[in-house]
């Protein structure tokens, strides 16, 4: 495709399933990046009834003016399954079932799962280490294994289904992934707690995995044991996915699951999916809770420049190397120009944290209230909020130069240099229109350098024309990922609307409190990816959420993919109350 074409084509659709199967393998880097989420918000309508009772719309609060700029939910409680609620929240505030949290997080801590990057296919024995897990779960969950079937996908990927009494409505579908990221051997002396110990010391219980995400499997497998001791029986199917992979990109677990559950239940199958990502906590003096709608896409770009070789004595004004510095000198001048975008996700995270936040400066708070028909408004407030650097980097795509080499002898030429450059893309933005922005950035240095210039396969630089040497760019691990579909969250945004009520239900119920003003629900985006790239096919209605309590909100405990990871056990008890809330309340929902 010639660089005029690449300008002018059009991504309209983004891909799916059967995409992902060939466009997935990404970044091997990918296992160690953190999993970032922002404190993003989107507006909630008060005015939708979704479930077989009306749910109270009233907000929470408004600005000085009237204006709400972020109507809330009220809390959520089962009604129609309220005796089992009101029976397993109060077995979940007893010691004895805090002790059978410990044991079953911890228990599941204690059995590595480390996935690396290349591990080959899963016939290799390495992958055998998820076998002691998969009996583990089968002893400590005996009533699930009983009542749920489970299929063994791609050989270690897990699917339960939970068969509802209703099978004309859609199955509710939770995820979580049985794989943890690497231990690092020069680290383990850093560690407070071996990593693998699952210890705990009376209030958090520390081990790799324990936050990221065998809490969100054990979680969720521990709601579900714990309502089938108490005779739930669902009306509304539901399906737990559990991948092995998701910390080396997913295209063995997740991927193959998808495809299963395509093949089992067709696509857009499903009422609602829930996956790992960030949590609850305070931010700028208010407790908000952050469910993803959105990932950021990503694309590593690989940059390599070649000339010829020779004696070191003997130089030319510019290297290899020395070329390939100043291309990497040229992105980092020129980062991609970021705004605010009305409707964006991060857009309604200001408009959110604008109204309910007091931390918040006044003049933010003036700006955001004009920003939506206020062109200067907006650009005002975008000033304010670009100082914070992190909230500016989820706005726009990114650019970092990761992976550099070169060179071979110290009195060698080097005849060729290479570095990659790995963007997270906006949920604006598209795969295409950053290979374009990529091209035209570094034209004007190939043709002083005088490099035979191919970008992605097309010539930018005449073909025929003599040169010193080429740059060629393209892509690296895979072809890239598109930014997500953004999940609805509007006035029609049913799945969105319940999920929101949930939280504050278990969050209240979980600290015996009432109401709906102790926390504020608000969509968030992750700037990594997680499995649910793999699942774009099965729901319109995918949610990257956790209940863990962060500070920050938006963020993800501290310890994940690094030393000292560690869950409060009391927040692991509030995870478990979340899942069996959600369970409940989307079974008893008018959900299709």
């Amino acid at each position: 495709m010639s660089q005029v074409n690449l300008v002018d084509k059009k991504v309209d659709e983004l891909p799916g399933i059967n995409a992902r199967t060939s466009t997935t393998k990404l970044s091997k880097a990918k296992a160690i990046v953190f999993k970032i989420t922002l404190v993003t918000a989107l507006a909630i309508s008060a005015s939708t009834y979704f479930v077989k009772r009306p749910l109270n719309g009233s907000t929470v609060g408004t600005l000085e003016n009237g204006v709400d700029l972020c109507p809330q939910v009220d809390e959520l409680v089962p009604e129609k399954n309220g005796v089992i609620w009101e029976s397993l929240q109060h077995v979940y505030s007893t010691e004895e079932f805090k002790t059978r949290a410990i044991d079953w997080l911890g228990g599941a801590v204690r059995i590595p799962t480390e996935t690396f990057d290349d591990m080959g296919d899963v016939t290799e024995p390495v992958w055998e280490k998820f076998l002691p897990l998969h009996d583990y779960l089968k002893d400590s969950f005996p009533l699930l294994h009983s009542n749920l079937e489970l299929t063994k996908v791609n050989t270690y990927g897990l699917l339960y289904v939970w068969k509802g009494s209703n099978s004309a409505l859609k199955p509710l579908l939770l995820a979580a992934h049985q794989d943890v990221v690497p231990v690092l051997e020069t680290t383990i002396d850093e560690w407070q707690h071996p990593p693998f110990s699952g210890y705990f010391d009376g209030e958090s219980l520390w081990g790799r995995g324990s936050c990221d995400d065998k809490s969100g499997l054990i979680g969720i497998m521990s709601a579900v044991e714990s309502m089938l001791e108490n005779g739930f029986k669902p009306t509304r199917t539901v399906v737990i996915a559990s991948g092995f992979d998701e910390e080396v990109s997913g295209i063995r677990g997740a991927s193959s699951l998808a495809t299963e559950m395509i093949e089992r239940f067709g696509e857009n199958a499903f009422a609602m999916l829930l996956d790992e990502g960030s949590g609850y906590g305070e931010v700028y003096g208010r407790v908000i809770a952050v469910p993803a709608i959105a990932e950021k896409g990503t694309l590593n770009v690989h940059i390599k420049v070649t000339s010829p070789g020779g004696h070191s004595s003997l130089p030319p004004p510019h290297t290899s190397i020395g070329m390939l510095a100043e291309l990497l000198v040229q992105y980092e001048k020129n980062p991609f120009e970021t705004h605010l975008t009305r409707g964006s996700p991060t857009y309604r995270n200001a408009q959110c944290m604008a109204q309910y936040a007091p931390g918040v400066s006044s003049s933010l708070k003036e700006h955001m209230l004009h920003a939506e028909h206020c062109d200067e408004a907006l650009r005002a407030a975008e000033e304010e909020l670009f100082k914070d650097r992190t909230f500016m980097s989820l706005v726009g795509t990114t650019q970092a130069i990761d992976l550099v080499d070169g060179g071979v002898k110290v009195n060698a030429l080097p005849e060729q240099a290479w570095a990659i450059v790995n963007h997270r893309i906006s949920t604006e933005s598209s795969i295409a229109a950053t290979k374009v922005r990529d091209i035209g950035l570094l034209k004007s240095l190939a043709n002083d350098f005088n490099l035979s210039y191919t970008a992605f396969g097309s010539y930018v630089s005449n073909e025929d024309a003599p040169s010193y040497g080429t740059l060629t760019l393209s892509t690296a691990f895979g072809d890239g990922l598109e930014p997500a579909p953004v999940t609805p969250s509007g006035e029609d945004a049913a799945p969105f609307r319940l999920l929101s009520g949930t939280i504050k239900a278990a969050y209240n119920s979980h600290r015996n409190i009432s109401g709906s003003d102790a926390i504020i629900v608000s969509p968030g985006i992750m700037s990594g990816n997680t499995d649910t790239r793999f699942y774009w096919k099965l729901t319109d209605h995918i949610f990257r959420y956790g209940h863990l309590e962060a500070a920050g909100g938006g963020s993800l405990p501290s310890g994940v993919h690094t030393v000292n990871e560690a869950i409060s056990i009391n927040s692991f008890v509030g995870m478990i109350g979340f899942y069996t809330t959600l369970v409940l309340n989307v079974d008893e929902s008018s959900l299709p």
